[in-house]
């Protein structure tokens, strides 16, 4: 993140009771939510639907964030990774469009002790079968792990013979989950698709406070196929950020345990009860412990969903 800032099986279905629970908090009525109460030690967790495992409602990314090659370079991302697992984070995405990302990963998080604890979230992106297993069994390599969590197919590229080897390995035990993504609204009628025909276990995509395009469309599909969902670019790149430099986090945010406007944005999403998980990126250790504590706390309910869009909307 380049840019400053303040400070069982299981299967969540049917669009009305979405509406039912957003209306009345996300908190009390969702199941498959774990929801710390007010000063809070736990993250809150979601739960994926397939399988009932419970994942954290922030992970990290690392795109751009975690691609170099130094050893001075990694230092601060040794902190970010042994801080996210201490602030209770376990997913971590990432992929070979990402440069050197997965081996750096697999090297700090083998000195740190902690492989064991991540939940690691990789992809495929490249075209053709025995490109695509070259390419996943290079990832497992540079990860340092003898399966993947979950294994992504990156940005739809050659999605239906990808999906066909990824069902075979989850089969072998290679991965336990399988699922397809894209960061831009244009791929949001591919994605529909596949959620309704493909049985996959994870959709990623691009949404946030200001692009809310999910909420109409992807969002209740994924409730009603029981797809988990991770959330990229909540930030926009940065922009949010932007938007809001020097203005003032509205008096009210405190009512939804928010501090900053990272927590603002992050909050927001994960608020949503359709969404498993976030992943902001950040080669920086105050971010991280920033975009962590939007997994504590208190959620916006949907009355104070629609308020912290529309104030964002007159800034």
């Amino acid at each position: 993140m380049k840019t400053t800032r303040k400070h069982s099986a299981f299967h969540i279905s049917r669009r009305g009771f979405l509406k039912l629970s957003l209306g009345f908090g996300v908190s009390l009525l969702v199941p498959g939510v774990s929801v710390a109460g007010e000063g809070a030690s736990s993250i809150i967790k979601r739960r994926i639907p397939k399988t009932g495992e419970e994942i954290p409602v922030i992970g990290l990314g690392t795109a751009r964030t975690f691609d170099v090659s130094t050893r001075k370079a990694q230092e601060p991302l040794r902190e970010v990774l042994r801080l996210f697992v201490e602030m209770g984070g376990t997913l971590v995405d990432t992929s070979p469009m990402y440069g050197n990302a997965e081996t750096v990963i697999g090297d700090l998080a083998g000195e740190l002790g902690i492989a064991d604890s991540l939940f690691i979230a990789t992809k495929v992106w490249t075209t053709g079968r025995e490109a695509g297993i070259r390419q996943m069994e290079e990832s497992i390599r540079k990860l340092k792990r003898d399966h993947i969590d979950l294994m992504q197919v990156h940005n739809l590229v050659d999605t239906q013979v990808h999906l066909d080897t990824l069902r075979s390995w989850k089969k072998e035990g290679r991965i336990r989950y399988l699922g397809v993504t894209h960061y831009r609204v244009s791929a949001y009628d591919e994605l529909e698709k596949i959620m309704k025909t493909e049985n996959i276990d994870f959709v990623q995509f691009n949404y946030s406070i200001q692009t809310t395009e999910a909420e109409k469309r992807l969002l209740p599909v994924a409730a009603d196929t029981g797809t988990a969902v991770i959330i990229n670019e909540p930030f926009e790149k940065g922009a949010l950020f932007k938007k809001v430099k020097g203005k003032s986090l509205p008096s009210w945010a405190k009512e939804f345990d928010c501090e900053s406007w990272a927590q603002f944005f992050l909050k927001y999403i994960v608020s949503h009860p359709s969404v498993t998980c976030v992943i902001p990126a950040t080669s920086k250790p105050e971010h991280l412990r920033d975009n962590m504590q939007a997994g504590y706390g208190r959620l916006p309910d949907e009355r104070m969903r629609k308020r912290m869009v529309d104030y964002l909307r007159k800034l």
